[in-house]
């Protein structure tokens, strides 16, 4: 699995320009050393990813390793998978803001 800027397929990002800017997407794969392609299962759906650079993509710290599985083995993931991973992590970040106190 190839990893840029410390991204790899399954990492879930927030991203930080563009139209979907603030929006967290999940990796679907790498392209180059400056591109990544980036899927949400709803508006970005797994066959047609957006590709971004990665410059524009902010890391959560969180990953579904069910989508990195899934991307390995299969070189596919469902758009249900991508949305549940989504809505996952964004709870996720939203209790441990809560817990933070922000």
């Amino acid at each position: 699995m190839t990893e840029h800027a410390g991204l790899s397929p399954g990492d879930i990002v927030r991203s930080r320009r563009g139209k979907d800017e603030g929006q967290l997407v999940v990796v679907i794969a790498l392209e180059g050393e400056r591109a990544a392609l980036v899927a949400d299962g709803d508006n970005r759906r797994f066959d047609r990813p957006k590709r971004k650079n990665v410059l524009h993509l902010e890391p959560t710290g969180l990953r579904s390793g069910e989508v990195a599985d899934s991307l390995r083995d299969t070189g596919r993931v469902t758009n249900g998978k991508l949305k549940f991973a989504i809505a996952d992590a964004r709870r996720r970040l939203e209790a441990h803001a809560e817990e933070k106190g922000d």
